[in-house]
């Protein structure tokens, strides 16, 4: 690290900002790890996450009177979040529930065409705020997510919903998802 200083004040700085977007990154694939279950990946994750920031810090202690590594280390740390959140919605994780409440009563274009497209889908008759109401419930791959929404927002664009978190399911009906050498299965 010493030898790579020696080129130019700049470079350590570069390397905590670096180290600190990892490091974050790390973190925050970490935290989704754990809400999933993945009882594997989360550790390994951590360990990579504590390994980085010790180095980055160890780094920034060395060098106390250099103000720019505490600007790079914060930089890092806002730079590494938005990378990691970014990454968390590509990777597209896990399981969601989708809860609609049509603004109409009648749910029927919805439920077809969700069923059309091999979603499994239970709707039940409710009592809202305003009157009789009709709740759709569908349990989907999280890649899938934007998909429904879509249909949601096609069949009834003033619905109601709301999509949370899935940790554990048992059976179901899913979309058979076409395995080829370019697009594995989710999951897998």
């Amino acid at each position: 690290m010493d030898i790579l200083i020696q080129h130019g004040w700049w470079v350590l700085p570069v390397l905590i900002f670096l180290a600190r977007i990892f490091d974050v990154t790390l973190g925050t694939l970490r935290v989704v790890f754990i809400s999933r279950g993945l009882r594997l990946l989360a550790p390994l994750a951590g360990f990579f996450e504590v390994l980085i920031w010790i180095t980055a810090i160890t780094q920034i202690m060395r060098n106390l009177d250099n103000w720019i590594c505490y600007i790079t280390y914060a930089g890092g740390y806002a730079a590494g979040t938005y990378i990691g959140l970014w990454l968390e919605e590509r990777l597209a994780m896990g399981t969601v529930i989708v809860r609609v409440i049509p603004q109409k009563r009648d749910a029927t274009e919805l439920i077809k065409r969700m069923r059309a497209q091999s979603y499994g889908v239970t709707s039940v008759d409710a009592q809202g705020s305003r009157g009789q109401v009709k709740m759709v419930f569908s349990i989907v791959k999280r890649s899938a997510l934007p998909k429904v929404l879509k249909m949601v927002k096609e069949c009834n664009p003033h619905a109601f919903y709301t999509v949370e978190d899935v940790r554990d399911i048992h059976k179901g009906i899913f979309p058979v998802i076409l395995q080829n050498q370019n697009h594995p299965r989710p999951g897998k």
